[in-house]
Protein backbone atom coordinates (compact mmCIF):
# COMPACT_ATOMS: atom_id res chain seq x y z
CA UNK A 1 0.00 0.00 0.00
CA UNK A 2 0.95 3.91 -0.51
CA UNK A 3 1.62 5.98 2.64
CA UNK A 4 2.18 9.73 1.99
CA UNK A 5 5.51 11.16 3.48
CA UNK A 6 2.90 13.11 6.08
CA UNK A 7 1.61 10.17 7.23
CA UNK A 8 4.58 8.13 7.19
CA UNK A 9 6.19 11.55 9.17
CA UNK A 10 2.85 11.27 11.76
CA UNK A 11 3.54 7.49 12.13
CA UNK A 12 7.40 7.75 13.17
CA UNK A 13 6.52 10.82 15.74
CA UNK A 14 3.87 8.53 17.18
CA UNK A 15 6.40 5.26 17.89
CA UNK A 16 8.86 7.47 18.66
CA UNK A 17 5.75 8.75 21.47
CA UNK A 18 4.85 5.58 22.38
CA UNK A 19 8.31 4.03 22.66
CA UNK A 20 8.81 6.58 25.49
CA UNK A 21 5.74 5.73 26.94
CA UNK A 22 6.48 1.90 27.20
CA UNK A 23 9.67 2.85 28.79
CA UNK A 24 8.13 5.14 31.49
CA UNK A 25 4.34 3.05 32.04
CA UNK A 26 3.60 0.79 29.15
CA UNK A 27 1.01 0.98 27.08
CA UNK A 28 2.81 2.26 23.90
CA UNK A 29 0.50 0.01 21.71
CA UNK A 30 -2.58 2.39 22.60
CA UNK A 31 -0.94 5.24 20.41
CA UNK A 32 0.61 3.27 17.76
CA UNK A 33 -1.96 0.61 16.56
CA UNK A 34 -5.04 3.60 16.04
CA UNK A 35 -2.19 5.44 14.41
CA UNK A 36 -1.62 3.06 11.78
CA UNK A 37 -4.96 2.87 11.16
CA UNK A 38 -6.05 6.01 10.75
CA UNK A 39 -3.22 6.58 8.40
CA UNK A 40 -5.18 3.99 6.26
CA UNK A 41 -4.30 0.62 7.07
CA UNK A 42 -6.16 -2.34 7.36
CA UNK A 43 -6.84 -3.47 11.01
CA UNK A 44 -5.04 -7.04 10.64
CA UNK A 45 -1.86 -5.15 8.48
CA UNK A 46 -2.17 -2.81 11.74
CA UNK A 47 -1.56 -5.20 14.24
CA UNK A 48 1.05 -7.13 12.19
CA UNK A 49 3.35 -4.20 11.82
CA UNK A 50 2.53 -3.03 14.97
CA UNK A 51 4.00 -6.39 16.53
CA UNK A 52 7.24 -5.93 14.31
CA UNK A 53 7.83 -2.37 15.74
CA UNK A 54 6.97 -3.77 18.93
CA UNK A 55 8.81 -6.57 19.67
CA UNK A 56 12.40 -4.50 18.41
CA UNK A 57 11.64 -1.86 20.87
CA UNK A 58 10.42 -4.69 23.42
CA UNK A 59 14.16 -6.69 22.68
CA UNK A 60 15.94 -3.31 23.65
CA UNK A 61 14.40 -3.13 26.83
CA UNK A 62 15.04 -6.88 27.48
CA UNK A 63 19.06 -6.41 27.00
CA UNK A 64 19.03 -3.58 29.16
CA UNK A 65 17.12 -5.07 31.69
CA UNK A 66 19.18 -8.44 31.46
CA UNK A 67 22.56 -6.84 31.42
CA UNK A 68 21.59 -5.33 34.80
CA UNK A 69 20.54 -8.44 36.25
CA UNK A 70 16.95 -7.62 36.68
CA UNK A 71 15.16 -10.35 34.89
CA UNK A 72 15.18 -13.88 36.53
CA UNK A 73 14.87 -16.13 33.20
CA UNK A 74 14.35 -19.14 35.26
CA UNK A 75 11.67 -18.29 37.55
CA UNK A 76 9.66 -16.86 34.39
CA UNK A 77 10.31 -19.60 31.64
CA UNK A 78 7.03 -21.35 32.61
CA UNK A 79 5.02 -18.33 32.22
CA UNK A 80 6.70 -17.01 29.19
CA UNK A 81 6.42 -20.38 27.20
CA UNK A 82 2.43 -19.44 28.23
CA UNK A 83 2.25 -16.35 27.20
CA UNK A 84 4.50 -17.69 23.72
CA UNK A 85 1.28 -20.37 23.20
CA UNK A 86 -1.66 -18.40 24.35
CA UNK A 87 -0.37 -15.17 21.57
CA UNK A 88 0.40 -17.41 18.95
CA UNK A 89 -3.11 -18.47 19.14
CA UNK A 90 -4.32 -14.92 19.56
CA UNK A 91 -2.53 -13.84 16.74
CA UNK A 92 -4.07 -16.94 14.37
CA UNK A 93 -7.42 -16.45 15.71
CA UNK A 94 -7.70 -12.86 14.48
CA UNK A 95 -6.73 -13.03 10.83
CA UNK A 96 -9.49 -14.68 10.23
CA UNK A 97 -12.07 -11.99 11.69
CA UNK A 98 -13.90 -9.61 10.08
CA UNK A 99 -12.32 -6.47 8.93
CA UNK A 100 -15.15 -4.76 9.84
CA UNK A 101 -15.67 -6.04 13.37
CA UNK A 102 -11.96 -5.11 13.87
CA UNK A 103 -12.44 -1.67 12.65
CA UNK A 104 -15.59 -1.33 14.76
CA UNK A 105 -14.35 -2.94 18.03
CA UNK A 106 -10.78 -0.96 18.09
CA UNK A 107 -11.92 1.89 19.15
CA UNK A 108 -14.54 0.52 21.83
CA UNK A 109 -11.37 -0.98 23.67
CA UNK A 110 -9.53 1.83 23.77
CA UNK A 111 -11.76 3.88 25.36
CA UNK A 112 -12.17 0.51 28.29
CA UNK A 113 -8.03 0.96 28.30
CA UNK A 114 -8.19 4.47 28.50
CA UNK A 115 -10.20 4.01 31.39
CA UNK A 116 -7.97 1.71 32.98
CA UNK A 117 -5.10 3.31 32.99
CA UNK A 118 -7.14 6.54 34.05
CA UNK A 119 -8.34 4.69 37.12
CA UNK A 120 -5.80 1.77 37.99
CA UNK A 121 -4.28 2.22 41.44
CA UNK A 122 -0.57 3.35 41.98
CA UNK A 123 1.64 -0.09 42.52
CA UNK A 124 3.68 -0.77 45.57
CA UNK A 125 7.62 -0.71 45.03
CA UNK A 126 8.39 -3.56 47.50
CA UNK A 127 7.93 -7.17 47.49
CA UNK A 128 5.29 -8.73 48.93
CA UNK A 129 3.73 -11.96 49.71
CA UNK A 130 2.73 -14.14 46.37
CA UNK A 131 -0.98 -14.61 45.94
CA UNK A 132 -0.84 -16.78 43.34
CA UNK A 133 1.66 -19.80 42.59
CA UNK A 134 3.68 -20.50 39.63
CA UNK A 135 1.33 -22.67 37.64
CA UNK A 136 -1.69 -19.98 38.52
CA UNK A 137 1.01 -17.18 37.24
CA UNK A 138 1.46 -19.27 34.36
CA UNK A 139 -2.35 -19.55 33.45
CA UNK A 140 -3.02 -15.26 33.82
CA UNK A 141 0.07 -14.90 31.58
CA UNK A 142 -1.02 -17.33 28.97
CA UNK A 143 -4.17 -15.61 28.94
CA UNK A 144 -2.26 -12.31 28.36
CA UNK A 145 -0.68 -13.46 26.06
CA UNK A 146 -3.94 -14.32 24.09
CA UNK A 147 -5.11 -10.94 24.77
CA UNK A 148 -1.37 -9.58 23.17
CA UNK A 149 -1.83 -11.82 20.43
CA UNK A 150 -5.48 -11.11 19.27
CA UNK A 151 -4.75 -6.92 20.15
CA UNK A 152 -1.75 -6.05 22.15
CA UNK A 153 -2.16 -2.39 23.48
CA UNK A 154 -1.82 -2.55 27.27
CA UNK A 155 -0.52 -5.70 27.63
CA UNK A 156 2.60 -4.68 29.09
CA UNK A 157 0.62 -2.71 31.80
CA UNK A 158 -1.23 -5.73 32.43
CA UNK A 159 1.51 -8.36 32.85
CA UNK A 160 3.11 -6.06 35.60
CA UNK A 161 -0.19 -5.23 37.19
CA UNK A 162 -0.36 -8.89 37.55
CA UNK A 163 3.03 -9.62 38.54
CA UNK A 164 2.51 -7.00 41.22
CA UNK A 165 -0.58 -7.95 42.70
CA UNK A 166 -0.85 -11.67 42.35
CA UNK A 167 2.81 -12.75 41.57
CA UNK A 168 3.99 -10.52 44.91
CA UNK A 169 6.62 -8.58 42.80
CA UNK A 170 7.78 -4.89 43.51
CA UNK A 171 7.28 -2.81 40.94
CA UNK A 172 10.68 -2.57 39.54
CA UNK A 173 11.11 -6.38 38.93
CA UNK A 174 7.81 -6.45 37.85
CA UNK A 175 8.57 -4.13 35.44
CA UNK A 176 11.66 -5.85 34.46
CA UNK A 177 10.06 -9.43 34.25
CA UNK A 178 7.26 -8.14 32.34
CA UNK A 179 9.85 -6.88 29.25
CA UNK A 180 10.70 -10.88 29.17
CA UNK A 181 7.06 -11.76 28.93
CA UNK A 182 5.89 -9.29 26.24
CA UNK A 183 9.01 -10.50 24.28
CA UNK A 184 7.62 -13.48 24.29
CA UNK A 185 4.10 -12.40 22.85
CA UNK A 186 5.29 -10.07 20.75
CA UNK A 187 7.76 -12.67 18.89
CA UNK A 188 4.62 -15.05 19.01
CA UNK A 189 2.22 -12.67 17.68
CA UNK A 190 4.96 -11.56 14.91
CA UNK A 191 5.67 -14.84 13.51
CA UNK A 192 2.24 -16.02 13.42
CA UNK A 193 1.85 -12.94 11.37
CA UNK A 194 4.21 -13.15 9.28
CA UNK A 195 2.98 -16.94 8.35
CA UNK A 196 -0.09 -15.25 7.75
CA UNK A 197 1.44 -12.95 5.23
CA UNK A 198 0.19 -9.73 6.90
CA UNK A 199 3.33 -7.88 8.37
CA UNK A 200 4.39 -4.33 6.23
CA UNK A 201 8.13 -4.70 6.30
CA UNK A 202 9.46 -1.46 5.51
CA UNK A 203 6.73 0.84 7.69
CA UNK A 204 7.14 -1.65 11.02
CA UNK A 205 10.75 -1.21 10.70
CA UNK A 206 11.22 2.61 9.92
CA UNK A 207 8.72 2.49 12.54
CA UNK A 208 10.89 0.07 15.34
CA UNK A 209 13.87 2.29 14.28
CA UNK A 210 11.96 5.35 16.06
CA UNK A 211 10.14 3.39 18.75
CA UNK A 212 14.24 1.84 20.25
CA UNK A 213 15.04 6.11 20.00
CA UNK A 214 11.51 6.57 22.18
CA UNK A 215 12.63 4.21 24.85
CA UNK A 216 15.91 5.04 25.07
CA UNK A 217 14.39 8.57 25.87
CA UNK A 218 11.93 7.37 28.34
CA UNK A 219 14.87 5.10 29.68
CA UNK A 220 16.62 8.00 30.24
CA UNK A 221 13.42 10.28 31.35
CA UNK A 222 12.40 7.30 34.27
CA UNK A 223 15.43 7.46 35.63
CA UNK A 224 15.82 11.53 35.91
CA UNK A 225 12.24 12.63 36.88
CA UNK A 226 10.05 9.47 37.45
CA UNK A 227 7.03 8.23 35.27
CA UNK A 228 4.81 11.23 36.72
CA UNK A 229 2.32 12.69 34.04
CA UNK A 230 2.23 9.56 31.41
CA UNK A 231 -0.83 8.08 32.50
CA UNK A 232 -2.70 11.04 32.11
CA UNK A 233 -1.28 11.68 28.34
CA UNK A 234 -1.61 8.57 27.30
CA UNK A 235 -5.61 8.46 28.48
CA UNK A 236 -5.77 12.13 26.74
CA UNK A 237 -3.51 10.87 23.27
CA UNK A 238 -5.71 7.72 23.83
CA UNK A 239 -9.58 9.28 23.36
CA UNK A 240 -7.70 11.86 20.73
CA UNK A 241 -7.09 8.92 18.87
CA UNK A 242 -10.58 7.38 19.11
CA UNK A 243 -12.13 10.30 18.28
CA UNK A 244 -9.96 10.38 15.02
CA UNK A 245 -11.22 6.65 14.41
CA UNK A 246 -14.58 7.60 14.67
CA UNK A 247 -14.68 10.59 12.54
CA UNK A 248 -14.08 8.37 9.44
CA UNK A 249 -17.07 7.62 8.03
CA UNK A 250 -16.74 4.51 6.68
CA UNK A 251 -15.61 2.73 10.14
CA UNK A 252 -18.90 1.11 10.56
CA UNK A 253 -19.64 2.29 14.59
CA UNK A 254 -19.29 5.55 12.85
CA UNK A 255 -22.30 4.37 10.56
CA UNK A 256 -24.07 2.56 13.95
CA UNK A 257 -24.26 5.71 16.13
CA UNK A 258 -25.74 7.69 13.18
CA UNK A 259 -28.24 5.30 11.98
Amino acid sequence: MHLTVEAISFLLLIAFLAGGIDALAGGGGLLTIPALMAAGVPPVAALATNKLQSALGTGSAVLAFFRAGRIDVQAFALPAAAAFAGSVLGATIVQHVDPSFLAAFVPILLIAMGFYFLLAPKMSEEDRHARLGRIGLTLVCGGIGFYDGFFGPGTGSFLTTALVALGGLGLVRAIANTKFLNLATNIAGLLAMIAGGKVLWLLGFTMAAANIAGNQVGAWLAIRFGGRGVRPLLVVMSFALVVKLLANPTNPLWKFLHG
